[in-house]
């Protein structure tokens, strides 16, 4: 993957937009000491190189009736090409699954999920995963309490300017 050089501006622009998303162009050329031309134009650099990969509101899922959330951990039986593509294919179907990551170590792929309640879960459980060819084993974790979360990026990592 190629590497997009960032300066301190830019830097300081994609934290406002992580932060404050519905910040006005005006709004973010304030925050960042910019015109507002400069900073629209740094921001349609940032959308046309791929680091701002698009724009969206954050949910809270209990207060739309999601109250469970889990991690599952997913060993599959096969891991020929067939088998992963079957199994990808599936879980892009599962509305439940907001989240799919192919791992190392014992367990093949990690999914976080969000259900209303334990019945959900199970009927999602049983259904729908179990069923799927090729899972040989899962492991399942309710997420008691949400200490961090992810909200933004760590571009104080990044260490330019």
């Amino acid at each position: 993957m190629n590497s997009i050089s960032l300066d301190r501006t830019d830097l300081r622009l994609l934290a406002e937009i992580q932060q404050h998303g519905r910040a006005t162009n005006a709004e973010l050329a304030a925050r960042v000491n910019l015109s507002a031309s400069a900073c629209l134009r740094r921001l349609q650099r940032l959308e046309a190189e791929g680091v701002i990969g698009g724009y969206g509101a954050r949910l809270e899922p209990r207060a739309l009736g999601l109250g469970l959330q889990a991690f599952v951990r997913v060993q599959l039986s096969k891991h020929g090409q067939a088998a992963i593509d079957h199994f990808i294919a599936a879980v892009q179907l599962w509305d439940e699954v907001v989240a799919c990551h192919a791992l190392t170590g014992d367990m093949d792929y990690l999914l976080h999920i969000y259900v209303s309640d334990l019945d959900h879960f199970s009927a999602f459980l049983l259904d729908k995963l179990l069923n799927a060819s090729g899972v040989a084993d899962v492991n399942s974790s309710f997420v008691l309490r949400t200490v961090k979360e992810f909200r933004a990026l760590p571009l104080s990592q990044l260490g330019r300017g």
